[in-house]
């Protein structure tokens, strides 16, 4: 595959370095060097989704219920102060 990239001069700079050491073209130090690094990075962690225990206390659907239980909790409160 053909691309153009602009690089950094420090990137620039650690491919010729590598060339110069290996004796390689530029096209084999940056594959190189480009499969070296993503050999390294850490794989991507898949993402945990919070899982409640036990089954819901309240059905929500039951719009009814849900107020007669905010009720209660109201008038628990109103006791204790």
């Amino acid at each position: 595959m053909r691309t153009t990239i602009t690089l950094d001069d420090d990137v620039a700079a650690l491919i010729e370095g590598e060339r110069a050491r290996t004796g390689e073209s530029f096209r084999a130090a940056v594959n190189r060097l480009l499969r070296r690094g993503a050999r390294a990075a850490p794989p991507m962690a898949q993402p945990t989704l919070p899982r409640l225990p036990g089954r819901p206390i309240l059905d929500v659907s039951d719009v009814s219920a849900l107020l007669a239980v905010l009720d209660d909790e109201r008038r628990a409160q109103r006791d204790v102060t």
